[in-house]
């Protein structure tokens, strides 16, 4: 049965449902007045609230300050800022959403307090509030006149509560932090949600032009047998178990009728064409997407396929060198929805063809909003480049009295020589010195005259007392 929300006949009502923390009381027909007016009608969680925060109220020292918690975003939160000076907006209230129907009053210096919250086994007596509270049954079924007389009724009988201490860690001010300006959207917003807001990274609550119909353009499909003469809408994958995986068919490429079978061998049944899909300014394709982001991406020593791949196009060295990688602009690129980009890691050394990054649009289409996001983060310099590496001159200079003595054989010089020589650098020099401070000096300034442009030293920098080779070079 749906009975009609409507408030019972509380006048009788003279006793105290709850009171603030000013020391104003309140009955149960004022408060119910209360929060009609603020919460917009009589809800019976913002009743039940008043009570508990009134409990925990009457069990706090006198005159201390304190702070609140409510342990559900449901209603609580409203009757703590109807009664308290505590509010989301100063931060003295804290939500923290354990989905419990319980708050929270404590000291907030020291976080010694009371926690009062619904007790279950006690709402056997009350049936209609366990209902309620237990959603043991529709919300249209509810008697919502019963349910607040129960709840008058009941008073402090539906709660317990308990000592707490708050953790140290829930007892810190709020602070905003480090504020910066959002590369894409241009709006100021804290350091520590990231590289870009978090509107920008896909967390806003608003649909662009694009979304507020649906996900992706509505493409229509031809059956493969009927496809004959129209051009394909994009790359079609072929795979061949253990032999081969790539595109059998390109976007843009022309069917024949020879090539109807192979489409239905590879599973086509249906196919998107060009012909029958005109995709409007607001979506942006895979292909064009992806080249788009390449040429941005692309700086010194970096070359890329022109065609996408399967809608991927993947950077390659066009040089040896030492890739460097913007890897702040790199993070914000993979923060915007629907782009992608994997690289090699920055400062590694690169051999001439080969690959360093991919990028891609995941989507066939691409939101028209969400590619410019992207592009506005690569407008400002590319993300990668591969920077020749000079033929420098290196000087080796081993520290150790026993290697200087022979009494073990040096193995790092060897080592060094061939990791240098792999980049094309020449060993000048080398030297076997004791742990002597002059005698390494004496060593540093000879290879610095024999014309070293990389000084490498070995050992010498634990604490022991014979190890000096900081101290030498300082």
């Amino acid at each position: 049965m749906n009975h009609p929300i409507k408030q019972p006949d509380f006048s009788d009502s003279a006793t105290v449902w709850c009171r603030n923390s000013d020391g104003d009381n309140y009955s149960f027909e004022q408060y119910i007045e209360m929060i009609t007016s603020f919460h917009g009608f009589a809800a019976p969680g913002l009743v039940i609230g008043g009570k508990m925060l009134d409990i925990a109220l009457n069990q706090l020292p006198k005159k201390i300050l304190f702070d609140a918690m409510s342990e559900t975003s449901h209603c609580l939160p409203d009757a703590i800022q109807l009664l308290t000076p505590c509010t989301i907006g100063n931060g003295w209230l804290k939500i923290i959403n354990l989905g419990r129907y319980a708050l929270s009053l404590y000291d907030k210096y020291n976080g010694n307090g009371i926690r009062v919250f619904v007790d279950t086994d006690k709402l056997e007596n009350f049936k209609e509030i366990k209902a309620w509270f237990l959603k043991l049954k529709p919300k249209k079924e509810q008697n919502t006149p019963l349910l607040l007389e129960q709840i008058r009724k009941a008073g402090s009988e539906l709660f317990s509560f308990r000592e707490i201490n708050v953790a140290p860690d829930f007892l810190k001010n709020r602070h905003k932090g480090q504020i910066r300006i959002c590369t894409v959207c241009g709006e100021a917003y804290p350091y520590e949600h990231g590289r870009i807001c978090r509107a920008c990274q896909g967390e806003s609550p608003y649909l662009s032009s694009a979304e507020k119909s649906k996900e992706s353009p509505a493409l229509q499909s031809v059956p493969v047998e009927q496809a004959s003469g129209y051009k394909i809408l994009h790359d079609m994958t072929q795979i061949i178990p253990g032999k081969s995986k790539g595109p059998a068919f390109r976007h843009g490429q022309t069917i024949t009728a020879g090539d109807i079978c192979r489409l239905q061998q590879m599973g086509r049944q249906n196919i998107y064409i060009q012909d029958k899909n005109h995709i409007g300014n607001e979506w942006v394709h895979e292909n064009d997407a992806a080249v788009s982001f390449a040429q941005a991406m692309t700086g010194q020593g970096i070359i890329f396929q022109k065609q996408p791949h399967e809608g991927k196009i993947n950077l390659k060295a066009s040089c040896d060198g030492l890739l460097s990688v913007d890897e702040d602009r790199l993070e914000m690129f993979n923060m915007i929805h629907g782009v992608m980009c994997a690289s090699r890691q920055n400062c590694t050394t690169v051999k001439k063809g080969r690959d360093v990054a991919g990028t891609r649009a995941i989507p066939l289409y691409l939101p028209r909003a969400d590619f410019d996001k992207a592009m506005k983060i690569l407008e400002a310099a590319p993300l990668f480049r591969v920077i020749p590496l000079s033929k420098a001159n290196i000087g080796i200079l081993v520290t150790g009295t026993e290697v200087f003595r022979g009494l073990i054989k040096d193995k790092f010089i060897p080592i060094i020589s061939a990791k240098a020589e792999k980049l094309g650098c020449k060993i000048i020099k080398s030297f076997i010195v004791p742990d002597d401070r002059d005698a390494i000096c004496a060593g540093i300034k000879d290879l610095i005259d024999a014309g070293t442009d990389i000084l490498v030293t070995t050992a010498g920098l634990s604490v022991d007392p014979d190890d000096v080779t900081r101290q030498a070079i300082s």
